[in-house]
């Protein structure tokens, strides 16, 4: 796994962690893993963000659990897993910067007091040092895959709340798709054949035009992708990441068995 300490610049102290972590570098599973919301970091020079622990804790600072699950995920099916190590509330790697909600002033309620009011240069910052090497990390390993003429599908892994606004969330998994991915379609069947309703198809969300990563990174090559939530309570526990990660990793195995071409249909 890389473990760099971060450039000095204009947000990032040197005792600052780097932005990125890549575990499992040069692994031979087509499945790139992604988490984009992996991390809880917050750059020293931001404090707590003028958040109390507790809100820290939360699901608005990280998507819990998928570090772990990413990890377990990436050994099972010896895969890359890249994941960003800062917190959403810092900038959200999902998000478009400059788009509502990449720098979140209010998230599920609480208000984030040092994303208040942010100038156009701060907010610069945060995309040049945190965002823009996770991004590009992702895309120098695309890029060299494709030199090596290795097939490739983007896996964006997530994690989701049980309640949310006061409503319970039942599904177990979700997979946020366009209709226009062969993979995603192969783990959602195998997924609603094993738990009925409790797989979600675009549930509790769909793949909608604020998501980045999927179009950003496996839209602009023609790759087949997967963006998968998985219910928080299910992996916030190391033995529950494990269980998680051995059913999954069965279920992801059959797919990729059943999709041998990762490139979806019409592109080159």
């Amino acid at each position: 796994m890389s473990d760099l300490s971060a450039p000095s610049t204009g947000l990032l102290a040197a005792g600052d962690p780097h932005p990125v972590s890549a575990s499992n570098p040069g692994g031979a599973s087509p499945l790139l893993l992604v988490g984009d919301h992996a991390g809880r970091g917050i750059p020293a020079a931001l404090g707590a963000l003028g958040l109390p622990p507790a809100e820290l804790d939360r699901h608005i600072a990280c998507d819990i659990g998928v570090a772990g699950l990413g990890e377990k995920l990436a050994t099972a099916l010896d895969a890359v897993f890249i994941r960003q190590r800062y917190s959403r509330l810092v900038i959200d790697c999902n998000r478009v910067p400059g788009a509502e909600g990449s720098i979140a002033e209010v998230s599920d309620g609480a208000r984030v007091p040092a994303n208040l009011g942010l100038t156009a240069d701060q907010a610069e910052v945060r995309r040049r040092e945190i965002y823009q090497p996770y991004h590009n990390r992702i895309a120098a390993e695309l890029d060299a895959r494709a030199a090596a003429g290795r097939a490739t599908i983007l896996f964006a892994l997530h994690s989701f709340t049980p309640v949310m606004d006061g409503l319970d969330r039942p599904w177990r998994f979700g997979v946020l798709h366009r209709g226009d991915s062969p993979f995603s379609s192969a783990v959602l069947a195998r997924l609603q054949a094993d738990l009925g309703e409790a797989a979600g198809d675009n549930q509790p969300y769909s793949l909608s035009e604020v998501d980045n990563t999927v179009p950003l990174h496996a839209d602009t090559r023609g790759l087949d992708y997967l963006e998968l939530e998985v219910r928080q309570d299910l992996i916030a526990t190391a033995q529950g990441q494990a269980e998680v990660a051995g059913y999954l990793a069965a279920v992801l195995r059959e797919a990729l068995a059943r999709v041998p071409t990762p490139a979806r249909k019409g592109s080159a």
